[in-house]
């Protein structure tokens, strides 16, 4: 895979809203319920969805940095300090004086150590990853092919997202999953679920793209983490102040307004919002004054001087 910089066409030096602007834009003209026409597009989502995987997280993006990690967040070899001059790595000669290694050890038709005994005095001490590293690609074992990924929205509430509910979905492979709402999941996001997309005999399964996508709610509306809530108060409660009710994900709370609250004015309550992956983001409550259903006789007397008195 390219650089996960190029694919979302961010700099080195971007910020974390910087890289999830960018992640959003791509992800929703790539998006392949947007481009059935194109085959293209559904490569390319995929490709735009694992490049946010590395950048979107703080720990693979300073690992991919550090050069840990290549594009695709598999860990790449180093090498070993104290053989063959530094970090380096280690070479065969560096290994001259081990039993079977230029020495008096045992040889093979190879003209080196035997292969019985050196690709496993090899793999004893660093892993198939020391021994892969000198072979040509055509010595090297061949990859396993990969299915196709597999696309699919799954269609929460603000409750589900609050309490990260379980819920069932069916892929169009017909297999069933249950899904954890994560913690921190935005509207729009794509969740990559690995191995759980097309596959055959032989091939390794693809993934699983799964985009959350938030319900309408009939009280509040998200703005990524925060919620925001319009509250109808008598109008008693406006003039006097005082304390209301007032409805979250969780249950009610008690807030309190001030005397002579107008109608229109935003309340913040914090940590009343959806779960972020640190904490949660905020309510925002404005207030709607709501006159009463049954005609007050005092209250009509009293905008009748009110009336009055501008009116002189």
């Amino acid at each position: 895979m390219r650089n996960p910089y190029d694919v979302l066409g961010v700099s080195r030096s971007a910020s974390e809203a910087e890289i999830k602007k960018a992640f959003r834009k791509l992800a929703k003209t790539y998006h392949p319920d947007s481009n059935k026409d194109d085959p293209k597009a559904k490569d390319k989502f995929a490709e735009v969805n694992a490049a946010y995987e590395i950048l979107g997280d703080a720990g693979k993006r300073a690992q991919f940095d550090r050069g840990e990690i290549d594009a695709e967040g598999k860990p790449r070899f180093q090498g070993f300090e104290g053989f063959g001059g530094g970090r380096g790595g280690a070479r065969a000669e560096d290994f001259a004086g081990f039993a079977g290694f230029g020495g008096g050890g045992r040889r093979s038709g190879r003209g080196g150590f035997g292969a019985d005994l050196g690709d496993d005095i090899f793999s004893q001490f660093f892993g198939d990853a020391f021994r892969m590293a000198g072979e040509t690609p055509r010595q090297g074992r061949a990859q396993a092919r990969k299915g196709e990924d597999v696309s699919a929205t799954l269609t929460v509430t603000l409750e589900e997202v609050a309490q990260e509910a379980k819920k069932r979905i069916r892929l169009s492979t017909g297999r069933d999953v249950d899904v954890v709402i994560p913690k921190g999941v935005s509207d729009g996001q794509v969740i990559r679920l690995r191995g759980l997309g097309a596959g055959a005999p032989g091939v390794d399964p693809g993934d699983a793209l799964l985009t959350i996508k938030f319900a309408p709610h009939e009280r509040f509306a998200a703005e990524g983490s925060d919620l925001r809530l319009r509250l109808p108060i008598e109008i008693e409660e406006a003039i006097l102040g005082g304390a209301v009710r007032v409805p979250t994900l969780t249950g009610s709370v008690e807030m309190k307004i001030p005397a002579m609250t107008d109608s229109g004015r935003t309340f913040r309550l914090r940590g009343k919002g959806l779960p972020t992956k640190t904490g949660h983001g905020d309510l925002f409550v404005t207030t709607e004054i709501r006159l009463p259903q049954v005609v007050d006789e005092s209250l009509m007397d009293y905008a009748r001087q009110r009336r009055s008195a501008k009116a002189k």
